[in-house]
């Protein structure tokens, strides 16, 4: 049974067995009011998995059926994953959190707030609390689209020493560790990853991370394309995502182009440029859940799932309910929040369609990957599926 601090720790859920006909249901509606072209729902509880679903299509021109072992491009899934590579290192003190990104990257030195600036550390990276940001915060003319700054998802063929130049140009949105700010921090720690190992993101990742899991489908290149899920865009019907596209989003847009996954000069996107299987994500998430496995230290997969922002709250909720980790937010305030997580409930999405969580309290994992941008991520998708996990 679940324990939900939404109605008070100690009450449980409905009864249990009920939870693969709601969660069916609640994909199954999506679907039929199309509102998702396809998906791939994952429920584990205490260390099982409770429920496991690939619903619509991966292709729907195509009539391809969506498989549970599809591919999907990953957007910010990529972060726990890149993060967790960092954590390894730091833990092998090869890096420590309190370094200077320029000790590793001297070119990249964002315009200064103010002559007192503090330089960037690596845990300003791993919690965006940087000053960097994301073009698609910022209106068309804002300073990230003048300066042609790539959010990790299009712009084919950019590689990662032109992308840092551009974003080093740019003022900060703030004095480092003052704020809270979602950015591109992670694009720019997988480059210090790969200077400090003298390779490559990619092969730090794989060497640290995919390979131990055996998460044999997840990476920076598409080893199977016939499986990889084709990518949509809200609305009814959702439409097939084109190579170029705008999506409206936030302030502005968030680019898109599907095919930069195919473009091997593209710089590897530490933030976003991952593509994987919801199987695989799960044995990441588990992994972390119970102490970090054959990857990390159970001191640093608590450090993933706690706050690490000290007062600051994230500005992506409507609500100052949510801190940061390493990775993901942090549940502080469940009732502020209004959901059914426990406390030091840890998430995050993907703006191709995705959104997961790990709740510690209650041994909960929930894996949701679509293929229908945006509401796989923040659409009323979200909700319904979680208000079917905890049973109301």
């Amino acid at each position: 049974m679940l324990i939900t601090q939404a109605k008070g720790v100690g009450q449980s859920m409905r009864a249990s067995e009920e939870l693969p006909q709601r969660v069916s249901t609640v994909i199954d509606q999506a679907l039929s009011q199309h509102r998702l072209v396809g998906t791939v729902v994952l429920v584990s509880r205490e260390g099982e998995l409770v429920f496991s679903r690939a619903a619509g299509f991966a292709d729907r021109e195509a009539s391809r059926p969506m498989q549970e072992n599809a591919v999907f491009r990953l957007s910010s899934l990529t972060k726990p994953i890149v993060t967790a590579a960092a954590l390894a290192l730091i833990e092998q003190e090869q890096i420590g959190l309190q370094d200077a990104v320029t000790r590793w990257i001297p070119e990249f030195r964002p315009n200064a707030v103010n002559r007192e600036q503090p330089p960037i550390t690596v845990k300003h990276l791993l919690t965006h609390t940087a000053g960097l940001s994301y073009g698609f915060f910022q209106p068309p003319d804002g300073p990230y689209h003048q300066a042609g700054v790539s959010d990790g998802m299009a712009e084919p063929g950019l590689g990662i020493g032109e992308q840092l130049s551009r974003l080093a140009s740019v003022p900060l949105s703030y004095f480092p560790g003052t704020d809270w700010g979602y950015s591109l921090a992670i694009d720019v720690l997988g480059e210090v990853l790969a200077r400090v190992t003298h390779t490559s993101l990619p092969q730090v990742v794989e060497r640290l991370v995919t390979a131990p899991l055996r998460m044999d489908d997840t990476g920076f290149v598409v080893r199977d394309p016939e499986r990889l899920a084709t990518a949509y865009v809200d609305g009814k019907p959702p439409r097939r995502m084109k190579d170029t596209d705008n999506v409206p989003f936030a302030a502005s847009e968030i680019r898109f182009s599907p095919s930069r996954v195919f473009d091997l000069s593209s710089f590897a996107s530490g933030g976003t440029g991952m593509v994987g299987t919801a199987g695989d994500f799960m044995t990441l998430l588990e992994t972390l859940r119970n102490g970090g496995g054959a990857i990390l230290k159970p001191e640093s997969t608590r450090a993933m799932m706690s706050n690490q922002i000290g007062t600051l709250r994230i500005n992506v909720e409507e609500t100052p309910s949510w801190g940061f980790g390493f990775g993901g937010a942090v549940l502080m305030d469940p009732k502020l929040a209004g959901v059914q997580h426990a406390v030091g409930t840890w998430k995050w999405g993907g703006v191709y369609g995705h959104h997961w969580y790990v709740d510690p309290v209650n041994r909960l994992t929930v894996v949701a990957l679509t293929n229908t941008a945006l509401e796989g991520m923040i659409g009323n998708f979200v909700s319904e599926l979680r208000s079917s996990v905890y049973g109301f």
